[in-house]
């Protein structure tokens, strides 16, 4: 990251918050380098189109930040998991017309093995192919309609890699509460993916 002191960046999100959409000109210049950390692990789990470079992902996500009417980031974690949920349904969107274009609309076979290494590998989660990442992406929307918050964690821990620490500032709890509620994300995603993994088959 640019040489920023938190406190600078506390001032610019106060700033977004009060209204002064100028402020976004201010903040992209000292989160960039974090957005580009982020952008560059989200591509390590993704071989999708090549034009999408990790300065385009860094670029299409702040044109998404920048579309929010009214942001409220507390936080520069805070604000690295709204940036992080914004890759994420980039990341996606391409993914998904592209297997749609490549299979026909047809669902992919993705093996249990793959699932369970994907879930266990939030520190080191290269290689993981596409067809995984949009398994546990519908995994997710389902888990969101039962508890919102263990789906912003693994948003936070999985899609963005940011640490136990930042997730649990930006969510606004404690370290304990988010492993805790990364352990029992991982659990029911694996029995739900389990479970549309041998439907399917």
């Amino acid at each position: 990251m640019h040489d920023a002191h938190p406190q600078s960046i506390s001032h610019v999100l106060q700033e977004l918050s009060a209204g002064n959409r100028g402020a976004f000109d201010e903040l992209f210049p000292l989160v960039y380098d974090e957005l580009h950390l982020i952008a560059e692990r989200r591509r390590q789990r993704w071989d999708g189109d090549e034009t999408l470079n990790t300065t385009a992902l860094v670029n299409e996500a702040y044109l998404k930040l920048v579309d929010q009417s009214a942001p409220d980031w507390q936080s520069r974690a805070h604000f690295l998991a709204v940036a992080s949920t914004a890759m994420r349904q980039i990341l996606m969107d391409y993914a998904k017309r592209k297997r749609a274009a490549k299979r026909g609309g047809r669902k992919p076979h993705v093996a249990l093995q793959e699932i369970e290494a994907a879930l266990h590998e939030a520190e080191d989660p290269s290689g993981v192919r596409d067809e995984v990442l949009v398994a546990l992406d519908d995994a997710l929307r389902r888990l969101d309609q039962r508890d919102q918050r263990q789906t912003k964690i693994v948003e936070c821990r999985f899609f963005g890699g940011m640490s136990i620490e930042d997730t649990a500032e930006a969510l606004g709890v404690s370290p304990a509460t988010v492993k805790r509620g990364w352990s029992m994300a991982q659990a029911w995603l694996y029995r739900d993916l389990k479970e549309s993994v041998e439907g399917a088959s």
